[in-house]
């Protein structure tokens, strides 16, 4: 998603995210070789303070009159999944703007929208594209808070996509850009995101809620979960996106289908036992509906927690789970900081953005 102008360049470049009255920033210095260095990072409550009162905060910590580029969080649009109209380029996002009025969750003509094709196009003989639906007050909202902070923006970006910039960036290091490659985040107070990616485009995506505690609780000490059989699974054909809603999301968890677990601890077993079966209900559809893209990498980011989270699905999932690590991605970034600020992780992808046509 672009903003319609573009201004003057600066080797400081500020990515934010701006929701619920609390901003998350990542602040980096564009390098003479194209990488960045991470300058600073952090996040900050307006609380009761007014916009201006706020502004006049972060204008004493420097921030203050940057280029500045924002990435939405999955609560603020709805990413819907649509056959690509059959229409010239210059009139896609007007056909798309059609095809989805009666999904959106408010009025077609109160979103701002662009569309995204959903892979590489090298797979499908029916194209599908992502269409990006943000309310016109969501976008207002970032934009008051740049007026105030006299930012110079560009480009107003998406978590989805900053996710698969960061997961891509990585399998090119691996220099396995070419395999299908997962993710999936865990963030405070938000849905997990999942996004499996292969030649730098994203293919497919799900939201999925994350059970109280989670992330606080001991699965990764003595929580045993069993392993999911087959049939706990929603069969592939009733995986029915629910396009009204802002997730892309497919049949809920439902007790019924999981089995109990044999932990003394069953109400910390059973959060446990529902991510893994959400997870697998992921990679399920994936290997039928993508049989000829099978999944090489999957990383995972839970905070100061990744580590344990990957040790953890390895041995619930039968396959081997890796830390989204992106230190070697950026010079400067402090990987303790960065925990202490986990809503920060997402950001970071926005500055790899590329301007060759992606969003």
């Amino acid at each position: 998603m672009r903003w319609p102008w573009q201004r003057q360049n600066s080797s400081d470049r500020l990515v934010c995210g701006w929701v619920d009255q609390t901003l998350s920033y990542v602040l980096a210095r564009h390098q003479a070789d194209g990488s960045y260095q991470v300058v600073t990072l952090g996040s900050q409550a307006q609380a009761a303070d007014t916009l201006e009162a706020f502004a006049s905060s972060l204008q004493s910590q420097g921030l203050k009159g940057l280029h500045a580029s924002f990435m939405l969080r999955t609560d603020q649009y709805q990413l819907l999944q649509i056959d690509t109209p059959a229409v010239p380029p210059e009139e896609l996002r007007s056909a798309a703007r059609y095809q989805i009025r009666d999904m959106l969750l408010t009025h077609v003509d109160d979103v701002t929208l662009d569309v995204v094709r959903v892979g590489d196009g090298k797979q499908q003989t029916n194209p599908h594209s992502f269409v990006v639906a943000a309310t016109n007050a969501v976008v207002r909202a970032n934009m008051a808070l740049a007026d105030a902070m006299d930012w110079h923006v560009s480009v107003i970006d998406i978590q989805e996509m900053a996710q698969r910039n960061l997961q891509s960036a990585l399998a090119r290091a691996q220099e396995q850009a070419e395999r299908a490659n997962a993710a999936l985040v865990l963030l405070p107070g938000q849905q997990a995101l999942l996004t499996i990616c292969a030649n730098d485009e994203l293919f497919y995506t799900r939201r999925f809620d994350v059970p109280d505690g989670f992330l606080t609780g001991d699965w990764g000490h003595n929580v045993v979960v069993q392993a999911a059989q087959p049939d706990a699974y929603t069969p592939v054909e009733e995986y029915v996106p629910d396009y009204a809603n802002t997730d892309l999301g497919y049949a809920p968890y439902t007790p019924e289908a999981v089995k109990p677990s044999a932990s003394s601890d069953s109400q910390a077993a059973d959060k446990a036992q529902r991510m893994v079966v959400e997870v697998q209900r992921s990679l399920d559809v994936w290997d039928r509906t993508w049989s000829g893209l099978p999944l090489g990498q999957f990383r995972v980011y839970a905070g100061a927690r990744s580590a344990e989270l990957a040790q953890w699905l390895t041995e619930q999932l039968g396959q081997n789970v890796s830390t989204l690590d992106v230190g070697g991605l950026f010079t400067g970034l402090d990987a303790t900081l960065l925990e202490a600020h986990p809503l920060c992780l997402p950001l970071l992808g926005v500055l790899l953005r590329t301007d060759g046509g992606k969003s």
